[in-house]
């Protein structure tokens, strides 16, 4: 869901003082008890770096001064990995002590808040940079478990749980006021450059005021072999053909015609959607592949009002995924539409819905209006705006299992560089898919080299899709007709530009999931967690001719009658009980559960009755009613949640009463077996993802 935007207080003025950025942050409660939880920590030492430039020390430090600190009774690597298990531990505990190590690094910048932020930027005094810089990089570590794909061997418990239910519900892992600076998983960091991104490599934090909606959604294929570590993506790059009447000038919006006159155009493709070649196309493709995992339109393609009929039709094939650009309709009379990208997830039987908005309005100007020759809709001698409604920015995020994190943009919202970009070079999702109506997506034009900004930092895979009918309407002077409607940029293998051939309608990516390293230029040794997607097969689709329809009814269309036409079909998806957010925190318990049990028990408590004590204690955090959801301002679970995290809880127990001997790997396959509801498929998903690990 979309968040109502809130308004950003204003930052302090330059020469403020440690303490005031830190009151500023945390809206006046800097004390001991943000200790409590680390993100907190974490977010006010990034803010701190980055403001105070203090993180390039960690390359260039000051005269007389030495980064990693020198050895006391463990290298720095081994220091900061033990005190953030330490510290999840302790926050996992009712009466867990916070590692004394951390306070006593708290306590000397505690000690030094009068300290002037600038100082700091010189290096002085030397002993806050060093605890300041040594926090964060603990805190950073204790944010393992919270990003995909990762979990600190020893730390798997409640507190990443927590976490994800705090971003979820306020858009932070942080306890802080999520308008001023919000604390966020990363997933990719790039081993390149140096800014205030380069120290941290499992979190990060941003004060744009640009929101994040963080969603948590499985669709990751089944089981850890290889065969599931990739994804086959079916790119429909529709309309096939665009005509000049599809664009229009929204009647009596030209303005100021005397000097600069500029106007407003829409875009309505009389092409429609064709549900009939959709199927048919699908059809080629279950020939080539066991399953289509995923599919993709490019913008405004579809009319929103579509979306139950394209997305009933994938669900009788088994696809999981739909990411589409779509038209919206207007909220009222007197108020331009939205343009945006839908996301559809089928898990089970039902679509759990996503909404990325259009941030930037699409610009013609007279040179593009001859290059895509619609001089006859759109007078070259007026500047044309979209005619869409402009939104408060903010950027979704959707885990998808496998350690994958997907973030969609539209068109110019890629090549902006505010604040949304910044936020997407901060967070370093593993795709970015950009849906445009665009020419073609040529390794010469801006689309390759806005993408090449995000595959060199922070190594995001990019995938851009046009439509064929606008690929070719663009004629620059010059120029060759080009059927190039895709673009793929990895910071591995570089660009690939994926054309559409002669009778094709369609084409099918194979993406591999593969490893990689993790980069913390604080002197931690490179983790290789983290995932990396680069494509491996292309294949273009050609649908089979349309069988004759001797029902009266034309190939492409539905009837009244027709099941696309009902929701109430047998085949139509029925309404998920849980929202979206609900479903975020609903897995990130199982995993939390799952996880306590895969690595077993307290080291304090022998034998069977640590894993017990465990899986108790997070299951107690989960309930309805946990005492840490007042204390930090989190509302409790509604009716159909709290339902579903007894279900958890019921089957949990039963897979534990299930092996007397308490074997790990039989409890899991155990709770990885049933498919029956929302929770046995959320737990599989968990397993599988442990597994995996």
């Amino acid at each position: 869901m979309t968040r109502p935007s809130r308004p950003v207080a204003a930052a302090p003025a330059r020469g403020l003082t440690i303490g005031q950025l830190w009151e500023w942050l945390t809206d006046g409660r800097v004390s001991d008890d943000l200790l409590a939880w680390p993100p907190d920590v974490a977010a006010l030492t990034t803010v701190l770096l980055e403001r105070s430039q203090a993180f390039r020390f960690v390359v260039s430090p000051p005269p007389g001064e030495s980064w990693p600190p020198p050895e006391r009774d463990a290298p720095f690597a081994e220091v900061v990995g033990r005190a953030a298990d330490e510290w999840c531990t302790a926050v996992d505990s009712e009466d867990g002590a916070v590692p004394a190590v951390i306070e006593r690094l708290w306590r000397t910048v505690m000690e030094h808040l009068d300290t002037a932020v600038a100082d700091l930027a010189c290096g002085r005094p030397w002993a806050v940079c060093d605890a300041v810089l040594t926090l964060h990089a603990i805190a950073d570590e204790a944010a393992a478990g919270a990003v995909a794909g990762r979990r600190r061997p020893r730390t798997a418990g409640s507190h990443t749980a927590r976490a994800f239910e705090l971003l979820a519900r306020t858009g932070s892992m942080a306890r802080l006021p999520a308008d001023r600076v919000a604390h966020l998983p990363k997933a990719r960091t790039t081993p390149v450059g140096m800014t205030h991104r380069s120290l941290s490599r499992y979190s990060c934090a941003t004060t744009d005021g640009v929101s994040a909606v963080w969603h948590r959604a499985p669709v990751r294929r089944p089981g850890t072999e290889p065969g599931a570590r990739h994804a086959n993506v079916l790119l429909l790059p529709w309309p096939l053909r665009i005509r000049e009447a599809d664009f229009m000038p929204v009647p009596g919006s030209v303005r100021r015609p005397e000097r600069e006159p500029f106007g407003f155009f829409r875009y309505e493709p009389s092409e429609p959607l064709d549900l009939d070649l959709l199927d048919r196309l699908l059809d080629a493709a279950l020939d080539e592949v066991d399953t289509v995992d995923a599919v993709v339109l490019p913008e405004g393609c579809v009319d929103e009002r579509e979306v139950p009929a394209l997305e009933s039709r994938l669900a009788r094939r088994g696809v999981a995924l739909l990411v589409a650009g779509i038209r919206a309709v207007a909220s009222r009379p007197d108020r331009f539409p939205g343009n945006g990208v839908h996301i559809g997830v089928l898990l089970g039987d039902r679509w759990w819905h996503y909404r990325q908005n259009k941030h930037h309005r699409w610009f013609l100007d007279g040179a593009q209006i001859e290059q895509y020759n619609i001089a006859g809709a759109l007078h070259p001698g007026v500047r044309w705006w979209e005619a869409m409604d402009v939104p408060a920015r903010s950027v979704h995020f959707l885990e998808l299992g496998a350690g994958v994190t997907l973030a969609a943009v539209v068109c110019e919202d890629l090549a902006r560089l505010d604040g949304v970009a910044e936020l997407l070079r901060s967070v370093g999702p593993t795709l970015v898919m950009t849906l445009l109506l665009d020419g073609p997506q040529l390794a010469s034009r801006w689309t390759a080299r806005y993408a090449g900004v995000l595959a060199d930092d922070p190594g995001s895979a990019v995938l851009t899709l046009t439509a064929l009918g606008m690929a070719t309407r663009s004629r620059p002077r010059g120029a060759s007709p080009s059927r190039v409607v895709a673009m793929w940029k990895d910071p591995i293998r570089g660009v690939r530009e994926i054309p559409l051939e002669e009778g094709a309608q369609g084409v099918l990516l194979t993406a591999v999931v593969g490893r990689s390293s993790r980069y913390a230029a604080d002197g931690r040794a490179p983790a290789d967690d983290a995932t990396d997607l680069y494509v491996a097969g292309v294949h273009q689709l050609r649908a089979a001719p349309p069988k004759p329809d001797h029902g009266g009814v034309a190939g492409g269309a539905s009837s009244p009658s027709s099941p696309d036409a009902s929701s109430s079909s047998p085949d139509a998806p029925s309404p998920a009980p849980l929202d979206a957010d609900e479903l975020t925190i609903l897995w990130s318990w199982a995993e939390a559960v799952v996880g306590t049990i895969a690595t077993g028990g307290d080291d304090r408590v022998p034998g069977d009755a640590a894993v017990l004590d465990r899986v108790e204690r997070v299951l107690v955090q989960a309930d309805a009613g946990a005492p840490w959801r007042a204390v930090m301002g989190v509302p409790e679970p509604s009716p159909p949640l709290a339902e579903a995290i007894r279900e958890l809880r019921r089957r949990v127990t039963d897979a534990l009463g299930a092996s007397p001997a308490l074997d790990a790997d039989a409890v899991l396959a155990e709770l990885g077996a049933a498919s029956r509801s929302l929770v046995d498929r959320i737990l599989r998903a968990a397993v599988d993802a442990a597994g995996a690990r």
